[in-house]
Formats: C-alpha cells, structure tokens, sequence
C-alpha cells in the first residue's frame, strides 16, 4: 500500500548556499496511521536575519542538534524512497532541493499542493500556503487536527504548515475527483504535478490584472522582454509566455 509523505523545511535562507534547520513531516499510511516528525536540526551555516525574522529559529534553538541526515524523518524518508510512496509539499521543487543539497536522491512520485492548486482552483488569486488556510476556511478545522496528532501549532512553523498541507491535500483530493471522475486521484494529482499551468492574468508588472493572451495580441514585445530578460520567472510563467506568444506567431 502506498505511502504518503507530506513536508516542509524552515532553512538557514533561500539562497543557492543554505540549509535544511527545521523539518516537519507526517508519514501517512491510512487515516489512522498517521506519524508525525517535527525536529530542528544543526547545520555549519549562520542562519540569516531575514530566516529568523520568518520562522523565529534562532542559532541557540539548533546548537547541540543533530544534522538533518541524522534526524528520524530523513532515516524514514530513505527507507520509504520509491515510485509506489508519494513525496508531497507546497513548493515542492524549493524543498526537494534542499533535501537534494544532503545528498537524497528522489525516487519518490511527487505531488506539488502549489501547482494542483493553481490547476484545480484557477480563481484564486493567490495559491500561497496561508492564503489558502482562510480561503478554504482550513483554519476551522485545523485546532481539532493538530489536538488528533498531538501537534502544537505555531506561526511560520515546519509542522504547522504540514498540517495546513494534510487538510489542504483532502480538499485537493475532493476536487480532483470532481474535476477527473475517471482518474485516481492522486495519480492525477502526480500528473497535473508535472503539468505547467498556463497563467490566465499578470499579477504582477505593467500589466497586473490584464489577460495575458490580450497583452500578446496588443503588445507581443512586452512578452518577450520579459521572456528574455527576467530571469527568476518561475516554469508557469515560462510556459504561459511561451504559449502566448506562439498564439500569435
């Protein structure tokens, strides 16, 4: 029977050179089976101002711990690393690089909450973890959970955001299987995981709030330049301009 990993690390930054310092993960295994793993661990590195002011970890809170691969999740995590498992975080290609920096090789199929939020609700205008908390009234269901896994919840916090993610991925499975009757749900979550999402409107720039694809027909040029020039656009916003552009070539 499959497994399913849900994550997520608080880290010494976000840059290239950071490092894993907190990890919060459940193991699920049946609606009952459910393992929970909450654990700072050290690293070499100070951790940024701008980290603690985010997640309030400070280099008191981590001396003395062990590093990240000693921890029990990432024992668990390498024990379980296979197809059949399914890996599962928010973002999951900024956490799976940070467990890629402790040498894990991925073997797992992976689930991003982000972009099967970006699929399967379009209309909202922000997919953020928290934002997703009170636009799907998560939070009113939250307390009893975390009370069921014996879970403190605190603000910016590894497991706190992992137990947002549980509930959010129950939300997920519901609507998946609304929109794809036909289709296992996680197995179409895995594959809208791997599909890029087409960006219907700018959320940011001079254009916030336009139709891209009336942005492509009116100003082409505009689309290009950011193609060629803004370096940080994420796969979605690549795809989007891309597809845009090609529409009126």
């Amino acid at each position: 029977m499959a497994k399913y990993i849900l994550f997520d690390t608080e880290t010494t930054g976000a840059s290239a050179e950071d490092r894993i310092i907190q990890v919060g993960g459940m193991i699920i295994s049946s609606r009952t089976d459910v393992k929970v793993y909450d654990e700072l661990c050290s690293t070499v590195l100070p951790i940024k101002l701008e980290a603690m002011e985010v997640h309030n970890i400070t280099p008191n809170l981590i001396d003395g711990k062990d590093v990240f691969t000693s921890t029990n999740f990432y024992q668990q995590l390498q024990e379980l690393n296979n197809s059949e498992n399914y890996l599962i975080a928010h973002n999951i290609n900024f956490d799976l690089g940070m467990l890629e920096k402790e040498g894990f090789v991925n073997q797992y199929t992976l689930i991003d909450t982000l972009r099967c939020a970006k699929h399967l609700y379009p209309e909202l205008p922000y997919h953020r973890l928290q934002y997703i908390r009170y636009a799907l009234e998560l939070y009113k269901t939250e307390a009893q959970e975390a009370k069921d896994l014996n879970i403190t919840i605190k603000a910016h916090d590894a497991i706190g955001d992992v137990l947002i993610m549980k509930l959010f991925l129950r939300k997920l499975v519901t609507q998946c299987t609304a929109q794809y009757p036909d289709y296992n749900p996680m197995e179409k979550l895995a594959e809208l995981t791997r599909t890029p999402v087409f960006i219907n409107k700018f959320r940011f720039g001079k254009y916030k709030g336009e139709e891209v694809l009336n942005i492509a027909k009116k100003d082409s040029g505009y689309l290009q330049w950011m193609r060629s020039n803004m370096a940080e656009l994420d796969e979605d916003m690549k795809y989007t301009l891309d597809k845009a552009i090609g529409a009126i070539s």
